[in-house]
């Protein structure tokens, strides 16, 4: 007796419940969406002439094949075994079985009994017995299938590769029309005109997003303001002469800080305004607005239309949401209402950093996986959603299999609905079906052509989704899941991994693969720790995010049974914001990565081969556990190894100039593990990862010589992790906006500040050091002076370090370098000269004569646009025999030894 055939993919019995049989991809889709999908991006922004060109010639040139193929078709030879088949006789086909053991029609095929023989046609050829999953046309007599001529299959195949290629390029035609038509009808109008002269303007908008808030950005020595951004759409336009117009136009609403920004931020999509503002460019060409309309929000918005009811009913469970989580702690508040609807408005910059350092921050935005738990809930687990035994909601509830579809379909209705009808959330809820439909029925070669004409239709849809990075990773996780993730699991459970965990390891593993050289476009980096701490916290997002939505939706009815559901659902989100704070915390949780799309090819190769090689590799056991130590100790970098590695920090350093771009950070050594940090750096991230390398766990002091953005931005990079005793800062409050954001920053973290007193010296450890500026003095004065400039009121400081000797000029000016000098005239000949300034062209010579540095160290950020440091001052610098080290070329800067054996060391 023969043995059963055996699936080798699952290693059991082919027709079994759940064999995995996964039948080979059809691919027919793929080409068309992805000649849609570039036809699209290309069109977006170019000359109108361009874009008719172009669609012309693929539709005439689609055409032109298709009548190829047609021609093909038509003289395709039958074969020359035996005459064509008989109208209404069938052939006795073995079909793909479905890769469940589920036929099309849903039913588990180990349930139904065997197919009875087709009666033969004649007793010399009767057929074999049917293969078990085979299916038999029911009607007409059975032919036994002629083998086609060697022309047969010829012209078949070309004429199959002929209509593919015609499809791709009508699909191509369709993407760059629609593309067009949309990039014209953003540019149609008086709207891109007055943008361009920057006119000022009173328009009638319908809003089609939620308020979102920008970040503070550094720029030169401000702090750019968190302004509010709507997207909306112009529908009335009153021009300067008074002309009205009325058009349909996208356009970007800037509304700067003001009184009624509360107001302003409470405002829902499809609400109607009337605003006053002035117009100016996109930043960018080939954007989806045509103008950028900047306003303030000193007055309440002026609504000339309410939003719709659809809207409003939406607006009242985001909000009962955010109501519920008031109670919780900072991390889990912020964070569940963007793992349940995509709503980040409390979400503090570090933490999305974090989330950023981790590769989590898809876990911020509405993503698919959201509605897959939600419909996991409804249908049970994975590989259940269409069996008899299925688990779930539905059949405990006695649910059709048909109502169960449409019980999933309005789901995923309110899930849109209450998300926002918005591009980002329709291509979150189209990719959601697919990796639903992936992961619970295993269909396999039905959900790739799925996939491509869900691309299809978005792309179509919305043409701006082709030059859309989120869109772009979104469609590249789920085709990683259909894809590389089940072969990566079998791979996996090969070699003795449990079932479970190879698909969750695969899964992570196949998603960080094909987004990495994305994201490396974006961020010129990659996330060492981005597939553990998915992992981490992967068994944490489910309950989160049911408990989320059922307190989204018990609000409404009763606030302290939603604050309930959200208290249980702060527990998993809490554990997400820890998973992202600690690997973002790692020393190497990030890896420094060339930037744009070289740098993407380069790590997309990398991957490849590592993915290629990776079954050679794993039958070398030592050289895997080789690798993972390597990697474990790039992530944990020990700062012993790490000084051994990179000579960084070199050994008794005494002062570090820390590489923060364009602006000041300073450390200097107070003992094991301690020092004393001057300044911060703009970004919080830069002077965190120099404090990390250097090994500063404790920082008895900072000083901030000035409030100037670009030395105490990076202030909670300072304080993330560290024992900080006290914050001291100059005397002068301005810019009032930076002093404010330095004292809200020290009271979160519970840091005492205080004012730099003139004249004072203080001593930790082997430093000391004297306050030189500003000086005590009467009104008139050179200490008058600093009540006027903040870069004027920097705290100058003379330290010493053993033998060393150190002068930190901040950002002073000439008239206060020359104060300096009148109120300390016996100023002793210094080692080491933090140039102010940056290097800028605005010295005092005298000072530079008086103090007579042997080393001399400027910060500044490469290829600045302020030409710091100057050409003048590197001179005037080498001329009194100082060495001259630069940030922005040798990068962080430490200073060791004294005396002869003075040296600076660059680690560039």
């Amino acid at each position: 007796m023969n043995a059963p055939d055996v699936h080798t993919d699952s290693g059991r019995r082919l027709g079994a419940a759940e064999p995995r049989q996964a039948t080979p991809a059809d691919l027919r889709l793929v080409p068309p969406a992805l000649a849609a999908w570039a036809a699209a991006a290309l069109a977006l922004g170019a000359p109108g002439r361009w874009v008719v060109t172009g669609s012309v010639l693929c539709a005439c040139t689609g055409l032109g094949l298709l009548a190829v193929s047609g021609f093909l078709a038509r003289t395709r030879p039958w074969g020359r075994a035996g005459p064509a088949t008989p109208p209404g006789a069938v052939t006795a086909t073995s079909a793909p079985t479905s890769p469940v053991g589920v036929d099309p029609a849903g039913v588990n095929s180990a349930s139904l009994p065997a197919p009875a023989p087709a009666p033969a046609l004649a007793p010399a050829s009767a057929p074999a017995p049917a293969a078990p999953g085979s299916r038999v046309r029911p009607a007409g007599p059975v032919v036994p299938p002629t083998e086609p001529s060697a022309p047969a299959g010829h012209n078949g195949r070309w004429g199959t590769r002929v209509t593919a290629a015609a499809a791709a390029l009508l699909c191509a035609a369709a993407g760059a029309t629609v593309a067009g038509l949309h990039g014209t009808d953003a540019r149609r109008g008086p709207l891109p005109g007055l943008a361009e002269s920057y006119e000022r303007v009173e328009v009638d908008v319908t809003v089609t997003s939620d308020p979102r808030q920008t970040r503070p950005r550094v720029r030169g020595d401000h702090s750019t303001p968190v302004s509010l951004l709507l997207d909306a759409e112009v529908d009335r336009l009153t021009a300067p002469d008074g002309t009205v117009t009325r058009l349909r136009t996208p356009v970007l609403v800037m509304v700067a800080p003001g009184a009624a920004a509360a107001q302003w931020q409470q405002l829902l999509p499809s609400t109607g305004l009337r605003i006053s503002g002035r117009l100016s460019p996109p930043r960018h060409e080939g954007e989806h607005v045509a103008a950028v309309l900047g306003t303030d929000a000193d007055a309440p918005p002026r609504v000339i239309a309410e939003p719709s009811r659809l809207q409003r009913v939406a607006g009242q469970l985001r909000s009962g949401l955010r109501e519920a989580t008031d109670g919780l702690d900072a991390d889990a508040r912020a964070l569940l209402p963007g793992l349940v609807v995509g709503d980040t408005s409390r979400v503090p910059p570090d933490l999305h950093d974090a989330f950023k350092a981790t590769d989590l921050t898809h876990l911020l935005a509405v993503s698919g996986a959201n509605l897959s738990i939600l419909l996991f809930l409804l249908i049970g687990p994975p590989g259940t959603a269409l069996r008899s035994e299925r688990r779930g909601l539905a059949p405990r509830l006695g649910i059709s299999l048909r109502m169960t579809a449409l019980t999933g379909g309005g789901i995923a209705l309110a899930f849109v609905i209450v998300c926002r009808p918005e591009p980002s959330v329709l291509r979150a809820a189209a990719c959601g079906v697919i990796t639903l439909l992936a992961i619970g029925t295993g269909r396999r070669r039905s959900l790739i052509p799925a996939l491509a004409a869900a691309v299809l239709l978005l792309v179509l849809y919305d043409p701006w989704l082709a030059r859309s990075y989120g869109f772009l990773l979104s469609v590249l996780a789920t085709g990683a899941l259909l894809t590389l993730a089940p072969k990566w699991s079998g791979a996996l459970q090969r070699h003795g991994v449990p079932a479970r965990l190879a698909e969750v390891l695969a899964a992570a593993g196949a998603a960080q693969a094909v987004c990495a050289p994305v994201v490396v476009v974006l961020a010129s980096r990659v996330s060492l720790v981005a597939i553990p701490c998915n992992l981490l916290a992967e068994f944490a997002v489910a309950p989160a995010t049911v408990l989320g939505f059922a307190a989204l939706a018990v609000a409404p009815v009763s606030i302290p049974v939603a604050e309930a559901l959200a208290h249980v659902a702060g527990w998993p989100a809490g554990w997400i914001a820890s998973v992202a704070r600690t690997g973002a915390a790692l020393p190497g949780a990030e890896l420094d990565w060339p930037g744009g799309w070289r740098g993407a090819a380069l790590l997309a190769v990398i991957t490849a081969l590592l993915a290629l090689s990776a079954r050679r590799l794993a039958r070398h056991p030592w050289v895997c556990s080789a690798a993972a130590l390597l990697l474990v100790l790039a992530v944990l970098r020990p700062v012993p190894l790490t000084r051994l590695m990179t000579g960084w920090p070199p050994p008794g350093w005494a002062f570090a100039l820390c590489d923060v771009g364009q602006g000041d950070a300073m450390v200097l050594a107070a003992g094991d593990g301690t020092g004393v940090v001057v300044d911060t750096g703009p970004e919080p991230r830069l002077v965190d990862r120099c404090l990390r390398d250097l090994g500063v766990t404790r920082v008895p002091l900072v000083l901030l010589t000035h409030f100037h953005a670009d030395h105490v931005r990076g202030l909670p990079g300072v304080l993330k992790g560290r024992e900080v005793g006290t914050i001291q800062t100059t005397s002068l409050d301005e810019p009032p906006e930076q002093a404010a954001f330095v004292r809200r920053t020290a009271a979160q973290a519970h840091v005492p500040t205080t004012r730099a007193v003139p004249g004072e010296r203080r001593r930790t450890g082997p430093l000391d050091w004297q306050v030189l500026w500003p000086a005590a003095g009467a009104p008139g004065t050179a200490s008058a002076h600093v009540t006027e400039e903040p870069n004027d009121s920097s705290v100058t400081l003379l330290v010493r370090s053993g033998g060393l000797t150190l002068l930190l000029l901040g950002d002073l000016e000439p008239p206060a370098q020359r104060g300096v000098l009148r109120s300390h005239p016996a100023l002793p000949r210094v080692d080491v000269l933090k140039v102010a300034h940056h290097g800028s062209a605005h010295q005092d010579a005298a000072l530079l004569r008086s103090a007579g540095p042997r080393l001399a160290l400027i910060s500044c950020g490469t290829d600045n646009p302020y030409g710091h440091p100057a050409a003048r001052t590197v001179e005037a610098l080498e001329a009194t025999g100082a060495k001259v080290l630069r940030t922005d070329i040798h990068g962080a800067i430490a200073v060791t030894g004294a005396g002869s054996q003075l040296r600076a060391a660059g680690r560039s």
